[in-house]
């Protein structure tokens, strides 16, 4: 099932290069790489900036604490009493290229990735890597070989890792141990042609993927199935379910011509609506 692109709103329009969104107390949340600053904006469109992350790429959520936290090359920042950012964890150790995607449980572990090659230089392929920041404090890879990782996400009950795994154009899933390890992967869904990007999961336990070459965002289940396809005219960098019944979908698209253009200055960066058929479930 397809959805016209009739049914999409333009909530957000003008901005650079937007990712990572995240629906966080009765706000949506998304990084604007280029411009280097966190975003938060209301249902009517009202943005302000939060925060200011001096890397590229980054991405954001919360401990359960409720302070936010932010990857920034293999840095993970956190937010200080006083407003500001600050180091939370150093990754060097682990993490060579620089963090890709984040994302927290509800037991407070911190699951970061790491491409394993850097895109922006054109250097050649490598497969990339998922760590752990364990709420001890403890940091470890918890899995590799992974095909440019992208987003991730965790089921409501704490129990499976799912990353999409852009050249691998799957979404790949984990059981999650009671230490914070992941164990059993296994492939959650074939996507055929689907090059996914940023995922969330939904309380029909299906997930929407962003998808930047096709220009769309997809609904699928568990296994490959499509449920539904919102066909944009511009690339879909990722998505979340918010609102306030959880069921306003929130798509991250700009044109994308490639690396080499994508500082060109053209503003294509939007944030756009959808009503969901199921509301948003698990992390972020």
């Amino acid at each position: 099932m397809s959805s016209s692109t009739r049914d999409v709103q333009t909530l957000v329009s003008g901005r650079a290069f937007v990712e990572s969104p995240r629906w966080h107390k009765g706000r949506l949340w998304f990084s604007d790489w280029l411009t280097h600053e966190i975003v938060s904006v209301d249902l009517s469109g009202k943005s302000d900036v939060m925060f200011r992350v001096a890397s590229f790429p980054f991405s954001i959520d919360w401990l359960p604490n409720g302070r936010l936290v932010a990857t920034s090359g293999t840095q993970l920042l956190c937010e200080q009493l006083d407003g500001s950012l600050a180091t939370y964890a150093d990754l060097s150790s682990v993490c060579k290229k620089g963090l890709n995607e984040i994302v927290v449980d509800g037991r407070g572990n911190i699951y970061v990735n790491d491409v394993g090659f850097d895109l922006m230089s054109g250097e050649k392929f490598a497969p990339g890597m998922i760590v752990l920041l364990a709420p001890n404090g403890t940091t470890r890879q918890v899995a590799d070989g992974i095909a440019f990782p992208n987003g991730m996400a965790v089921t409501p009950d704490n129990s499976t890792l799912i990353v999409a795994e852009s050249y691998g154009k799957k979404l790949t899933a984990f059981d999650i141990r009671p230490d914070g390890g992941v164990s059993n992967r296994r492939v959650w869904a074939d996507l055929g042609n689907g090059v996914p990007d940023g995922i969330c999961i939904d309380a029909d336990n299906t997930v929407w993927y962003g998808d930047v070459p096709n220009k769309r965002c997809v609904r699928v289940r568990e296994g490959g199935e499509v449920l539904q396809v919102i066909n944009l005219d511009r690339g879909c960098f990722a998505c979340i379910l918010g609102g306030a019944d959880g069921k306003t979908l929130f798509m991250m698209a700009a044109e994308w011509h490639g690396v080499s253009k994508m500082d060109d200055g053209a503003r294509t960066g939007q944030v756009l609506t959808v009503e969901a058929p199921a509301p948003g479930a698990g992390w972020p």
